[in-house]
C-alpha cells in the first residue's frame, strides 16, 4: 500500500509540474507511450531516456540565466515524464547546481543516481556524503563506482549503505571500451551490482560482444552514456535531410534516431544524453514515445552510419 501512495503522490507531482508549463510546451505530435524498461534485479521500471549532467551542468550558482536555463531543463525532463538524472563529484559544480534547482523543482520526483570518485574508504564515504548535501537528498536511488576507481574499497561500503538503505541500487560505469576486461571479470566474479554504466551508440558497439553477455547472464541493468559521442555522431550527419525511414520510427531528428537506436537494445535500461538546452531536452524526450526501431531497422540505421563513418 505505502508503495502504491508513493507512486500516487510521484504522478500527482509530474501533473503538476506539466500544468505549470506554457500549453504544449512538451506536446509530442503523435502523442504514444512512454517506453519504460525493468530493472532486472527487482523489476522496478524506469522511463528508458534519463538526462546526464556532465559539462552541461557545469555552471557558476552566480550566473542567473544558465541557472535559469538549466530550471526550464529540468522542467522539460519532468514533465515529459524522465526521472533518472545522472551525475558526479567528477562533474565540476554539476551537482550543487542540481541540488540548487531541486530546492524549486520537486526533487521527489528523481531517480537519483550519482557516483563515488576517490581512493579510499574514508574518502568515499566522506565524498558520498557530500553529494548527499550537495544534492538536498537523504538517500541516492544509486550510488555507481566511477570508472571502476578503487572498486574493491568502494563495494564493499555501498553493500553496507545498501543494506541501511542509504542507497537502493549499486552500480558501476566505464567509457568508450576503457576497462571492459577487468569490468568483464568483475561482473562475473562480483556479486552486487545492480547497473552497470557505459559507452553504446550505432558507431560504438563494442560492449555487445565484450559485455553484454555477461550482463545478460547476470541480469544486470544499463545506462547507456555518450549516446551522441559527445556531438561528433550529429557532426557526421550535419546538413543531411531524415531519410524516409525515420518516418517509419516517427522520427522527427536525428536526435531521435540514434536515442530510439539505443534504446531500442533488449539490454538498454537507459541513455542519459547531457544537455543544457530546453528545446534539447524536448527534443531527446520524445525519442522514448511511440514506434521503436525493430531488428532490421536497426541493421537499417547500422548500415546508414556505417557509410558515413
Amino acid at each position: 500500500m505505502k508503495k502504491i501512495d508513493q507512486q500516487k503522490r510521484k504522478l500527482l507531482q509530474m501533473m503538476a509540474v506539466a500544468a505549470a508549463l506554457p500549453a504544449g510546451a512538451f506536446a509530442h505530435p503523435r502523442g504514444g507511450a512512454i517506453q519504460r524498461k525493468k530493472i532486472p534485479h527487482t523489476n522496478e521500471t524506469l522511463p528508458s531516456i534519463g538526462l546526464g549532467t556532465s559539462r552541461s551542468f557545469n555552471a557558476s550558482l552566480n550566473d542567473k540565466a544558465m541557472m535559469q536555463q538549466l530550471s526550464q531543463v529540468l522542467r522539460h525532463f519532468f514533465a515529459a515524464g524522465g526521472t533518472l538524472i545522472d551525475s558526479s563529484p567528477m562533474y565540476g559544480a554539476a551537482e550543487a547546481v542540481l541540488g540548487t534547482i531541486f530546492t524549486k523543482v520537486n526533487r521527489e520526483l528523481v531517480f537519483s543516481a550519482t557516483k563515488v570518485w576517490t581512493d579510499g574508504k574514508k574518502a568515499g564515504m566522506d565524498q558520498m556524503q557530500e553529494s548527499l548535501r550537495l544534492w538536498h537528498l537523504p538517500t541516492f536511488d544509486l550510488m555507481q563506482i566511477h570508472n571502476l576507481r578503487d572498486w574493491r574499497t568502494h563495494l564493499s561500503t555501498l553493500k553496507q549503505w545498501k543494506e541501511e538503505k542509504r542507497i537502493r541500487y549499486i552500480g558501476v560505469t566505464t567509457y568508450d571500451g576503457h576497462d571492459h576486461d577487468e569490468l568483464a571479470q568483475m561482473l562475473k566474479h562480483q556479486r552486487g551490482f545492480d547497473f552497470v554504466q557505459l559507452s553504446y551508440h550505432v558507431l560504438n558497439r563494442t560492449a555487445e560482444k565484450t559485455l553484454f553477455p555477461i550482463i545478460a547472464d547476470k541480469g544486470i541493468a544499463v545506462i547507456a552514456n555518450r549516446p551522441f559521442q559527445r556531438g561528433d555522431l550529429f557532426r557526421l550527419v550535419k546538413n543531411r535531410p531524415l531519410p524516409p525511414w525515420a518516418a517509419e520510427i516517427h522520427c522527427m531528428s536525428w536526435a531521435q534516431v540514434l536515442l530510439k537506436y539505443i534504446v531500442s537494445h533488449p539490454l538498454i535500461t537507459c541513455a542519459i544524453p547531457a544537455t543544457s538546452k530546453p528545446k534539447h531536452i524536448r527534443d531527446n524526450m520524445a525519442a522514448m514515445r511511440d514506434i521503436m526501431p525493430d531488428k532490421a531497422m536497426r541493421k537499417t540505421i547500422e548500415r546508414y552510419f556505417a557509410r558515413l563513418h
